[in-house]
């Protein structure tokens, strides 16, 4: 257990968050990459445990990761570890005592905390574990409320509530180095926003979404069904200039009535701006526009470093874009008639993703990520039925529960090679660039599931009170 390294190779502790654990992994692989840093860990790696170990970063990589993560709550420097109190000791002892003499001095102030996972300790408990790591030569002061040094002995007694051992299953101890932006998850929070709708984004959620999408300073991010802008809000945060669309005229210039509780109608003010004026990045809005996402209006060339998005997906907002239910004739160029005002129709999830990664193939920068939600039928679900593109590559797919028989997925791309005129006919070679059908009868299928839990009949037809 003993941790031989200098200063070079040091290892360090994560403790996370143990909510949203399916889209931990992928966020702290993200942020490592943004500085070119591998994610390294050791032989017993367990991503479902609240600990991780990381090797090869520097003290400046770990602080950059805490600086951004909403699903890491704290960071350490190992000292030791251990499955019981001699291994702990042992390892302790071993660890070089000149990485540990800068934050012994006998000038120096310091604290130690005990934290436990699954285990609540009563404050006397607390204490005989601080003292039994008296065999450590500190020689500075206790300091409990400004120290300049802060010290973790964190225990973890496993992920199950309803079994927890007498003694943990494993121990560390380090020297704290940062905490996350867990606070941002209630800063942020939509019931502060001053603008929302009824698909506004969990803030927390937000900004999950944006370091998968590695979104960083200066970057220009796009959200094609913009909404309410809460994508945005969580890019801003990180230094991105934002932009969107959204074929909802309303949404976009904040009209009608409010999806808050207790207001009938939305104010003047509200609207996506102002939600980035909140948050002090009002500089960074570039603009939002009225637009349908099947028919893009931009030029034809890389221009976003990030696509970040939660494509509707007819629950809560309608899927629509623009056209006609009549089949029309193009008129001839020189036709001077009355001009045709496009209908509202239907939108298919199928054609949704596909439009979307052929947009993300032709307007992402080299290396740009494409970061949006796919719902999901649970029961029939297999990783076939992620949309893919010749031009992007997966790299990752998290799953948040939305009920017994419905989930969503959070999919990450990232474009590895500019389009090329071969890639259009690509999905009548490949089957696995075919859009999946069988998205587009989730509406359906979801409903059936809340009939068939509430013991209706499951063919009944229930209404879309949104």
């Amino acid at each position: 257990m003993a941790l031989h390294c200098g200063r070079a190779c040091r290892q360090y502790l994560l403790h996370l968050a143990h909510d949203n654990v399916d889209f931990r992994l992928p966020e702290i692989k993200a942020l490592l990459s943004l500085r070119n840093r591998p994610f390294d860990t050791s032989e017993t790696f367990n991503e479902k445990s609240p600990f991780w170990q990381l090797n090869g970063l520097s003290e400046d990589d770990i602080r950059s990761v805490m600086s951004r993560t909403v699903c890491g709550k704290s960071a350490f420097e190992l000292w030791g570890h251990g499955t019981t109190i001699d291994e702990l000791r042992t390892s302790l002892l071993e660890y070089p005592a000149e990485n540990k003499a800068p934050y012994l001095q006998q000038n120096s102030t310091y604290k130690i905390n005990v934290y436990t996972f699954n285990k609540t300790l009563v404050f006397k408990d607390r204490i005989e574990k601080i003292d039994a790591l008296d065999f450590l030569p500190f020689k500075g002061t206790v300091n409990l409320k400004d120290p300049e040094h802060i010290f973790c002995l964190l225990e973890d007694y496993g992920s199950d509530p309803n079994d927890i051992p007498e003694e943990p299953l494993h121990m560390y101890f380090g020297r704290w180095i940062a905490d996350g932006q867990r606070e941002l998850i209630r800063s942020y929070s939509v019931k502060k926003r001053h603008f929302i709708g009824n698909t506004s984004m969990d803030a927390g959620l937000s900004f999950i979404m944006a370091n998968h999408a590695k979104v960083k300073a200066d970057d220009l991010v796009y959200d094609p069904f913009v909404g309410t802008g809460s994508l945005l809000v969580a890019c801003s945060r990180f230094g991105a200039y934002v932009c969107g669309t959204d074929i909802d005229y309303n949404t976009i210039h904040g009209i009608g009535k409010a999806s808050r509780k207790n207001q009938k109608w939305r104010g003047p003010d509200e609207n996506i701006r102002a939600n980035l004026r909140q948050y002090g990045t009002e500089s960074l809005y570039v603009d939002v526009m009225v637009s349908d996402a099947s028919k893009t209006v931009w030029r034809k060339n890389a221009q976003f470093d990030a696509i970040v998005t939660d494509p509707p997906y007819g629950i809560r907002e309608s899927t629509r874009r623009t056209g006609s239910h009549k089949d029309i004739i193009k008129p001839p160029e020189d036709f001077s008639g009355e001009s045709h005002v496009p209908v509202s129709m239907a939108y298919h999830l199928s054609d949704i993703f596909a439009d979307l990664l052929n947009f993300a193939a032709h307007h992402l920068v080299l290396g740009g990520r494409l970061v949006y939600w796919l719902p999901i039928y649970r029961p029939e679900y297999c990783e076939e039925m992620v949309p893919l593109h010749p031009c992007l590559t997966l790299t990752s797919n998290c799953e948040q529960t939305l009920s017994s028989h419905t989930s969503r997925r959070l999919i990450t791309m990232e474009k590895t090679k500019e389009p090329e005129d071969s890639d259009r006919l690509v999905h009548l070679a490949d089957p696995r660039f075919t859009p999946y059908q069988g998205h587009n009868s989730f509406r359906e299928k979801y409903f059936c599931g809340l009939t068939k839990k509430n013991g209706k009949d499951s063919k009944a037809t229930p209404k879309n009170k949104d």
